[in-house]
């Protein structure tokens, strides 16, 4: 008769090094070294997931920061007869919000919408580029010309000068407030020289140039009369410019004194009795009782998050690049 054989639940522990019998010499090690690789494979796979959630995380973020900054960037919709209106604030430059690029993206969609019954250039600046007024102000003549039913309107805030003027003088009329300033029709150049510090130091300046005239306007280098006389011709021809530009935009309302083109200001009041604007008021004012479309709509383009950083890093590098070939002072009409 065959035995009966209870098998022997230790049978198969010789396969797995965990359940080895304890008289098996090294068990203890294996098992160590499997619990330690079970631990660090957990951790990797834990630090990966913590990595993806990371990113996804990040991800989110980013594109809500880039939906709400692009919403800002989007153009007016107009809804029937409205009055447009376009800011200028700040200090006109490329690499401000007061640039010629988006104040004449602004113009041409608030001339071109379909219920525009007049346009309003809130200005509110001390100045600026020439060449960024010069190019608004052209930007506003063509416009004008392309759309001669619509008018448009200057209205000053605080302070409409030098650049913010030149840019004003193409509008058909100017309303400001009594105690706003207004005028400052002139160039200047600014600069600083540090050639006595230097004496004082002991500080030796070398510079090496190509060309007789490349070290003109250099702050470590005096001045010489040859660099004062372009200087000077220089800011003469740019101010004849803009005084060509106000005589142009204002034409006879304009009473011209030895003043005016001096680089003075005036308030609002004064600047009225002048000829430099035409009377007082505020937006809500001209829009409903001059262009006598009460609803505005503002077409101010407002750029975008990432639109900012771009144009500031390209403008930083390439204005950084052009002042350190070029010349060190600033030219503006402030």
């Amino acid at each position: 008769m065959a035995d009966n054989h209870t098998p022997d639940p230790f049978a198969s522990s010789a396969a797995s090094p965990a359940s080895r019998p304890a008289d098996e010499p090294g068990w203890e090690r294996a098992a160590l070294e499997r619990i330690a690789l079970a631990a660090i494979s957990e951790q990797k796979a834990a630090r990966r997931w913590k990595i993806f959630f990371r990113f996804v995380f990040l991800f989110i973020v980013l594109g809500i920061i880039w939906r709400i900054s692009d919403v800002s960037s989007e153009k007016a919709v107009s809804t029937g007869r409205h009055t447009a209106l376009v800011t200028l604030d700040g200090e006109i430059s490329a690499d401000s919000g007061a640039n010629a690029r988006d104040i004449g993206a602004s113009l041409r969609d608030a001339f071109s919408d379909a219920g525009t019954a007049g346009v309003i250039l809130r200005v509110d600046s001390p100045g600026g580029s020439p060449v960024q007024a010069g190019i608004i102000n052209n930007e506003i003549r063509r416009l004008r010309g392309k759309y001669p039913s619509i008018p448009l309107y200057v209205v000053v805030g605080e302070m409409c000068a030098s650049g913010g003027y030149y840019v004003a003088a193409a509008a058909d009329k100017i309303y400001v407030d009594k105690a706003s300033i207004v005028g400052s029709i002139g160039v200047r150049m600014d600069g600083f020289g540090f050639t006595g510090l230097m004496d004082k130091l002991g500080v030796q300046r070398r510079m090496r140039t190509s060309g007789e005239n490349k070290g003109f306007f250099d702050p470590f280098s005096p001045d010489t009369p040859q660099m004062d006389a372009h200087a000077q011709s220089m800011l003469d021809q740019i101010h004849q410019q803009f005084i060509d530009a106000v005589r142009k935009g204002r034409g006879k309302r304009l009473h011209e004194t030895p003043e005016i083109f001096s680089g003075l200001f005036w308030t609002g009041e004064t600047s009225v009795e002048l000829g430099l604007a035409d009377g007082f008021g505020d937006i809500d004012y001209v829009a409903r009782d001059i262009i006598k479309a009460p609803d505005l709509v503002d077409f101010t383009v407002k750029e975008s998050l990432s639109d900012r950083v771009a144009r500031k890093f390209g403008a930083a590098a390439g204005s950084a690049a052009i002042h350190a070939l070029v010349f060190g002072d600033k030219l503006s009409l402030r």
